[in-house]
């Protein structure tokens, strides 16, 4: 049986609030972005103006119900990575070659294809209409 309590799904309502919040930063750091360009603002300054704004806003966010579970995902995911055989270098470059090998023989095959359709639709065809 699963000792573990189960979380209910809705968004309550701080967490909304939160969310809400989190937004109107980065609305706000979107307009500030925009108004230091318009009045000729070192692009630096422009660019702190808006990483501080994301920045803010994820951490808002990273403390509503949907911010928990997107770092539980994220948790998870990098915990599946580690599980991850990745092929070694002489592997890759052996599957390259096959795979540029296979592409050159297809595209052969299709250039044959298409030069002999050509050749039955403008010689024979054609002509036997004429």
């Amino acid at each position: 049986m699963n000792t573990k309590a189960e979380q209910s799904k809705g968004t309550s309502g701080a967490d909304i609030g939160k969310l809400v919040l989190a937004v109107l930063v980065l609305a706000a750091g979107i307009v500030g972005y925009t108004y230091l360009g318009n009045i000729g603002a070192a692009s630096p300054l422009r660019l702190i103006t808006i990483l501080a704004a994301v920045i803010v806003a994820l951490a808002i966010a990273a403390f509503t119900a949907p911010g928990r579970r997107a770092r539980h995902f994220l948790a998870e995911s990098q915990f599946e990575m580690r599980k991850v055989v990745w092929p070694t270098r002489d592997e890759t470059i052996k599957t390259t070659g096959i795979i540029i090998l296979v592409v050159i023989i297809l595209s052969l095959l299709l250039g044959l294809i298409d030069l002999i359709l050509k050749s039955v639709v403008l010689d024979w065809l054609l002509k036997l209409g004429s």
